[in-house]
């Protein structure tokens, strides 16, 4: 959640931010549980956790002088901390495709999709997330508009789903260690640099001109209909103009008529008077 707004909601409702920040703490777990048919409230049973991340939660939105949000706002403790949830998200990834791979071992979509929801179910519930905050923005999906680490997550997934099935020749420690220091180098990289441009977009790009863009009669048709509204706008004010230039010409004409036709009426009437 953005600053302003997290500020705005810790003031107003302290325990829709508590359970806004657990989401995000948890979240993951709790919608890997769920896909796997299993208790969603179970990663909140660990009480050590839960405390920590409360205690966390209240030091960071509640502390006097906002001493701590300053002290973590620090670029060398945020590249600490950055690097530390890079290997987190590792973890959360080869435990969500272990769990998997434990009651469905043949299934490859089902350890990527569990792995994926493990390591990046806080962003994947955001919109849930802010509805607990009174807000309502469908067009911040996940699944409309992957953020950096939705993708990296995802990509994380199908590397240990592969390695899980065999389909890659790693070892899965070595994986982990390569998987772990390009997440944590790349992080570090847009942090130094305050760059927010995901390393894959001219392979994203690429990919989409190649598979998803080529020409179509489907294509055709959108662009037709896109364009239908457009065209019956412009002849519907062409037809009005002309409509309104042959209304004022039949009423020049009429005019002009009427007026021809009073002045043969008096033209007559001279020349009765004349005769008589």
């Amino acid at each position: 959640m953005d600053r302003h707004g997290a500020l705005d909601v810790s003031r107003r409702s302290p325990f829709a931010c508590w359970f806004s920040s657990m989401l995000f703490c948890f979240g993951g777990a709790v919608l890997s549980g769920m896909m796997m048919a299993e208790p969603p409230v179970a990663p909140l049973s660990n009480s050590t956790n839960v405390l920590l991340a409360s205690i966390i939660w209240y030091l960071v939105f509640y502390c006097p002088q906002d001493l701590v949000y300053c002290c973590a706002a620090l670029l060398p403790l945020r590249l600490v901390l950055s690097g530390m949830k890079e290997v987190t998200r590792t973890w959360k990834v080869l435990g969500g495709v272990t769990q998997a791979h434990g009651k469905y071992k043949d299934s490859l979509l089902v350890m990527i999709a569990i792995g994926w929801a493990k390591g990046a179910g806080g962003g994947l519930m955001s919109n849930f997330e802010q509805l607990v905050r009174g807000v309502w923005k469908p067009e911040t999906n996940e699944l409309l508009k992957m953020s950096y680490p939705t993708k990296i997550t995802l990509i994380g997934a199908v590397l240990f789903a592969l390695q899980q099935t065999n389909y890659l020749p790693l070892q899965k420690h070595h994986l982990m260690l390569i998987y772990t220091i390009f997440t944590v180098v790349n992080k570090s990289r847009m942090l130094l640099t305050g760059s927010s441009t995901s390393p894959f977009a001219v392979i994203e790009s690429a990919v989409y001109k190649t598979l998803f863009a080529s020409s179509s009669p489907y294509a055709a048709l959108v662009s037709e209909t896109e364009k239908t509204p457009a065209d019956d706008c412009t002849t519907a004010e062409k037809t009005s103009v002309a409509t309104t230039k042959e209304s004022s010409e039949n009423g020049t004409a009429g005019r002009r008529s009427l007026k021809a036709k009073e002045q043969a009426e008096e033209a007559d009437t001279r020349n009765c008077k004349k005769s008589n």
